[in-house]
């Protein structure tokens, strides 16, 4: 079978986009650099909520020359749902049974509806909606809950082979970061978008996903597009039979263009050259063929694009209507539960507010977490807080108090980049002791560890009874990187633990410590 060229333009671009995001949000061992974070900040949720207006401007003339070439070579969930495709046959006929796809009208209402919710509750800064629908935090939240671990459990195996052969070359890893609700919503997502690419190809990205969506709406206006050619066109169906977005309407010699994700299958199905990528707006300036014909499809498709923007407009006004009830029940929620705890949002997010509006939980921070410490939370904090993650101080684990990745590699704005200087003085909690609880008291040991790890001196030791001391934090030392709970071998509760800060604040610098001369008391005999 031929390839065109245009396919096989696309599909080394989508290879070579693919891999090292795959890569980078599958990294366990930290070997690739915190630059090939720039690749997901041309992802378009990401560009939008961290105001990169070039990322904008880039996608916005891509896909006004284009048409929808983002979902085919960028989109790490649409190449992924070509990837279940192509191993699986779709699109072609294989061992003598037909798996091609078929022309299907497109679910508008539904489409422009979740389109509608994501950009309503957006304007009331409330991101819940693109948590759940964001193609890029999707395919995130699949990579790091699923495949990840898949990999390190590889690495395991091979480590255990190795040492069998006196070989050490690797080292065993222990998963700390995924959770039962984290793996429970990657798993969701990852069947729901297998069965959708294995029943209906790109419905996915033509149904439910608002940044197809949104692009179908600006590709319409597109300079290059799939066009059928009248004159060549014999109806023969295989166009249509290679279409995975299901938008090639063989019989009517019509393409949806704002469903077509150039993916350019077409054209290599196509044996009477009645399809092609071309310029599409020189049909403006064509002579009028067929004139009666031509005006009763005008006002054919007059009346279909009617009757959508009257069930759009209908649909928007009661998304509107309902709208504000969201955020008062959120509120009237909050206020219910007074004694909920607060997230302790990572270094950079500012505060938790801007966190929440910003973040959709695409795991990378948590991927490239050193201490492993970022974790995603459940609903434990409530609806608008799910999976994105939290600092959660286990054995051992802390917050290193000069790392900065993850405020590096964020692409949506959620975090800001902080230089280590800043981060050193981020207070994102506050550390508090409970007397009662410490093993010094308890039983009448000393101990001391919270003091000992702590690296802005803001847990310090003083006077209890005989030689015994206890500690005490002062707050305006503490930035909350959790050394202190970490270390504290109090159980079942422990005695020092970290509150969150809603508002990050600044602390204080630790004081200096001066030097010892150290010939001040050497006395060389003379």
């Amino acid at each position: 079978m031929k390839i065109s060229i245009l396919k096989l333009i696309r599909v080394i671009l989508a290879v070579l986009i693919f891999s090292p995001i795959f890569l980078f949000l599958c990294d366990f061992a930290g070997i690739l650099p915190d630059s090939f974070s720039n690749l997901l900040r041309i992802q378009v949720v990401p560009a939008i909520l961290g105001g990169s207006l070039l990322s904008i401007i880039f996608l916005t003339e891509l896909t006004l020359l284009f048409g929808r070439i983002y979902c085919s070579v960028i989109c790490p969930l649409g190449i992924f749902q070509d990837l279940i495709s192509w191993f699986t046959g779709r699109g072609k006929k294989k061992n003598k049974k037909r798996r091609w796809y078929k022309y299907a009208k497109p679910l508008t209402i539904l489409r422009y509806s979740l389109l509608c919710i994501c950009i309503l509750f957006l304007f009331f800064r409330i991101t819940t909606p693109l948590l759940y629908l964001d193609p890029y935090s999707n395919f995130g939240r699949m990579a790091v809950n699923i495949f990840r671990p898949v990999i390190m459990e590889g690495n395991n195996l091979l480590n255990w082979i190795a040492l069998k052969f006196h070989i050490n070359n690797f080292y065993y890893i222990t998963i700390h970061t995924v959770t039962g609700w984290s793996l429970a919503i990657a798993a969701t997502i990852l069947l729901v978008v297998v069965i959708m690419a294995l029943l209906r190809g790109r419905l996915y990205c033509n149904t439910i996903c608002p940044v197809g969506s949104l692009l179908g709406l600006i590709s319409r206006l597109s300079l290059f597009k799939i066009v059928l050619d009248d004159s060549k066109c014999t109806s023969c169906g295989l166009c249509e039979h290679a279409c995975k977005s299901q938008c090639i309407n063989s019989k009517g010699k019509q393409v949806d263009q704002s469903r077509c994700v150039a993916c350019f299958n077409c054209l290599d199905r196509c044996k009477a050259h009645g399809i092609g990528f071309r310029f599409a707006w020189a049909r403006l300036f064509q002579p009028a063929v067929k004139k009666e014909n031509k005006v009763l499809e005008i006002t054919k498709r007059t009346n279909e694009i009617g009757m959508t923007r009257r069930s759009f407009l209908v649909t928007s006004t009661a998304l509107a209507a309902t709208l504000p009830v969201f955020p008062a029940w959120a509120k009237s929620e909050k206020e219910s539960d007074p004694t909920k705890l607060t997230p302790i949002t990572p270094p950079g997010s500012q505060s938790l507010e801007h966190f929440k509006l910003h973040c959709t939980a695409c795991h990378l921070c948590i991927t490239h977490c050193p201490q492993q410490v970022l974790k995603p939370a459940g609903f434990n904090f409530g609806i608008d807080y799910a999976f994105k993650p939290h600092l959660s101080f286990y054995e051992m684990a802390y917050c290193n108090y000069e790392c900065t990745i993850c405020s590096e590699v964020c692409p949506n704005g959620a975090m800001h980049k902080l230089t280590k200087e800043e981060k050193k003085v981020t207070q994102m909690g506050i550390a508090q002791f409970v007397k009662d609880r410490c093993i010094v008291v308890t039983e009448g040991t000393s101990c001391g560890a919270c003091s000992e790890h702590c690296p802005t001196q803001a847990v310090r030791m003083e006077p209890y009874i005989d030689s015994l001391t206890l500690p005490h934090v002062h707050s305006e030392l503490c930035i909350g990187c959790g050394g202190c709970e970490s270390i504290c071998p109090a159980r079942p509760i422990k005695a020092i633990n970290v509150l969150a800060n809603e508002v990050h604040q600044t602390a204080q610098k630790p004081p200096e410590e001066k030097p010892e001369d150290e010939h001040k008391d050497i006395n060389f005999g003379f």
